[in-house]
């Protein structure tokens, strides 16, 4: 399998995951707060990595780690806790068909941040793809 499939299947296994992320916390949120949701999901999360880095043999010391990766890493943890509260509270009181495309409106923002800041730069047609997916987006989010 090359590179470029390679990533393009683990991001189809995302979107997958994302999906059922969606419903499965839509269900969960009946009768519970929603910051309290995040939490114990976070929880399940912290468990289950560990177990899977410890058991595959990928445990390193995070000691070791360069400080621009702990800090870019912690910015990152931070933004991850940012959008996991604020997406549950979203489910929380809207409709998952409607909170879900409107958080991928992301896809377009790591486009544009991503040839802001990283250098990347997507052809026309992958400019052209981005923009009417977060147009599909608009256009799902905010049905009647």
């Amino acid at each position: 399998m090359t590179s470029a499939s390679t990533w393009f299947n683990w991001a189809l296994l995302s979107a997958g995951f994302a999906a059922l992320t969606a419903i499965f916390a839509k269900i969960g949120l009946e009768g519970v707060d929603s910051d309290l949701a995040t939490l114990l999901r976070t929880l399940v999360i912290i468990v289950v990595l560990a177990g899977f880095v410890y058991f595959t043999g990928k445990w390193s010391n995070p000691l070791h780690l360069a400080p621009k990766t702990w800090l870019f890493l912690t910015l990152s943890g931070l933004a991850t806790g940012a959008s996991w509260v604020c997406y549950f509270r979203a489910l929380k009181i809207g409709d998952a068909s409607q909170v879900a495309p409107v958080d991928k409106l992301s896809l377009l923002l790591v486009a544009v941040f991503a040839f802001l800041f990283l250098d990347e730069r997507p052809s026309v047609r992958e400019w052209l793809g981005i923009v009417m997916v977060g147009l599909g987006v608009l256009i799902l989010g905010f049905k009647k």
